[in-house]
């Protein structure tokens, strides 16, 4: 038997007409008279109409036939191949989502380090105008501007060699924060085998005060790394963005962190030597100096001591500036220039570790430093060797153990490879 659906109406609004239409080609018939019950043969519906003297509205209720009992099974097996398809589909969504997760740290971190890039391009731009205008722009110094160009441009393939292991080695930790300023930064290079502590160096890179950055000890670091050395190369202010003032003091920050964290990178807190490389090496021993002052004056906290420096090695150094300030002029850093990184005529006294040694009042701090190995080349024009045999004599009247290791014919910047095999062979053990 065909299955029926009952739909009852009411009367509508309008007044019933005698007569009433059926349309027997529909499948839902609707009618205005007496109450009663009229189906269609052509259809499945079943219409009930009455009339409703309370309201005029006309209600309509269709109730559709029953589902038969194989099409019930299908559906339910519609429905569960629909869930799993469901469960597949969320299972893919999460798979993407995990992927575009991955893909967009990926490229946030890449993006953090084009801005950090970008940062530091504009600061050093910004300040090499600020330097020009200091420096005036006169044809010895567009000479030694294209000097300077040329021999950049030689040493380019040594520089793609040390810039690819800079930038892609996993043993170079670059940016590591060790204070609040813009350049409280080092760069940190570990040995391959990190089976116990290593002892570490902590190196303060050149730059004549003005263009010193920490990616100038790269081939230090991995030289030094190669022997089972931790290398921390330590950036800090340059003029004009700081004085020499700013400079002693983000060295002694950066060699804080070294000495109160690098048994976290796995370096021995019992075995950190520093090292400065010819302004890095003044920076490093006013640094030094000035930590014993403070330790002598019990009244002033340090957050590190002298007594966790094993030793000082100090790279074609300059330490007296009252000898060189006229060395200095001649050889392109004009006396003016270099007053002003001083913090004046006074700043060339203060700052001068030799003449800080010299100080009465600083005998009970200079018996405080730890042994002291200066290397000088004896070629070496941009400061003279002497500098280094002065203060290495000067530190052995007061007492100090200081020694000077002059290399016959080696210029200012080459004394750095031979020096780094000396002091591998005598003091990392």
């Amino acid at each position: 038997m065909q299955s029926q659906s009952l739909l009852p109406i009411s009367n509508p609004s309008s007044p019933p007409s005698p007569s009433c239409a059926i349309t027997t080609t529909t499948d839902t018939m609707l009618l205005t008279s007496e109450p009663h019950i009229i189906s269609s043969p052509s259809s499945s519906t079943i219409l009930f109409v009455q009339d409703d003297d309370h309201d005029d509205n006309v209600s309509k209720i269709e109730k559709k036939p029953l589902l038969s009992r194989a099409f019930s099974y299908t559906s339910s097996s519609s429905l569960s191949s629909s869930s799993s398809s469901v469960k597949q589909q969320q299972q893919r969504r999460r798979r993407v989502g995990s992927e575009n997760s991955l893909l967009s740290g990926a490229v946030g971190s890449c993006r953090q380090d084009m801005g950090r890039a970008a940062n530091d391009t504009y600061v050093v731009t910004r300040l090499s105008f600020k330097l020009l205008r200091y420096l005036g722009v006169g044809y010895r110094w567009i000479v030694r501007f294209l000097a300077l160009g040329c021999y950049a441009v030689l040493l380019i393939p040594g520089f793609i060699q040390v810039g690819f292991y800079y930038f892609y080695s996993s043993q170079v930790h670059r940016g590591v924060v060790y204070g609040d300023q813009p350049r409280n930064r080092l760069d940190l290079y570990l040995p391959k085998n990190m089976n116990g502590p290593k002892p570490v160096v902590a190196f303060v890179t050149g730059g004549a005060w003005i263009i010193g950055y920490k990616a100038w000890g790269s081939l230090l670091g991995q030289q030094l790394s190669e022997r089972d050395i931790i290398v921390a190369c330590i950036d800090y202010r340059n003029f004009p963005q700081g004085t020499i003032s700013d400079m002693v003091k983000d060295a002694s920050q950066g060699i804080s962190f070294i000495c109160n964290k690098i048994a976290e990178y796995g370096g021995d807190p019992n075995r950190i030597y520093l090292m400065g490389q010819s302004a890095g090496a003044h920076i490093a021993a006013c640094t030094l100096l000035e930590q014993a002052i403070k330790e002598a004056d019990a009244e002033q906290r340090a957050s590190w001591s002298v007594s966790q420096i094993k030793a000082y090695f100090g790279l074609s150094g300059g330490y007296n500036f009252l000898k060189l300030i006229d060395h200095f002029h001649s050889r392109g850093l004009y006396r003016s220039i270099l007053l002003s990184i001083m913090e004046g005529e006074q700043g060339l006294r203060r700052y001068s570790p030799e003449v800080m040694a010299q100080d009465p009042n600083a005998k009970n701090a200079v018996s405080l430093l730890p042994p002291i190995v200066l290397f000088h080349g004896t070629a070496d024009y941009s400061i003279p060797c002497d500098s280094s045999k002065s203060f290495a004599d000067t530190l052995k009247a007061l007492g100090v153990k200081a020694e000077c290791i002059l290399y016959e014919g080696k210029t200012h910047r080459f004394v750095s490879s031979g020096s780094n095999e000396r002091w591998n062979r005598r003091y990392a053990r």
